[in-house]
């Protein structure tokens, strides 16, 4: 399974990149299998400020619809608008042209984002 080594993840399957005081995010591979293929995706908080824990938006699967979690405290500054007519750009490239939203950070880095060695753990890689 691909976990890229320059993400931090969540025990929510949701990973995070970091640039500066922006953050992306998407779900990762290991997410979009369980989920299936994706549908739709649906982010209405696009201008709000959320915590860390916080649905931002929910993610539409054949199988199932689930919650998508803040992995960092900030602003919803985009929406990935690509996943409007291409949501199955997710299951395609997860880490790439299927990020989701930017985020712009409020404060640091949560301590509890996993490494990708973590991340691996969790998921029994």
């Amino acid at each position: 399974m691909n976990i890229p080594e320059e993400l931090k993840y969540t025990k929510d399957h949701e990973w995070v990149k970091v640039a500066g005081d922006v953050a992306i995010v998407g779900i990762t591979e290991f997410a979009q299998r369980e989920l299936g293929d994706i549908v739709y995706v649906e982010v209405e908080t696009i201008g709000e400020t959320l915590e860390k824990g916080e649905a931002f938006g929910t993610v539409e699967a054949v199988k199932t619809v689930s919650d998508l979690f803040m992995p960092v405290s900030g602003e919803v500054t985009e929406l990935n608008e690509d996943l409007e007519s291409s949501p199955e750009l997710v299951n395609e490239d997860p880490y790439g042209k299927g990020w989701m939203i930017k985020i712009k950070l409020t404060e640091g880095l949560p301590t509890d984002l996993l490494s990708p060695e973590a991340y691996a753990e969790l998921i029994g890689e």
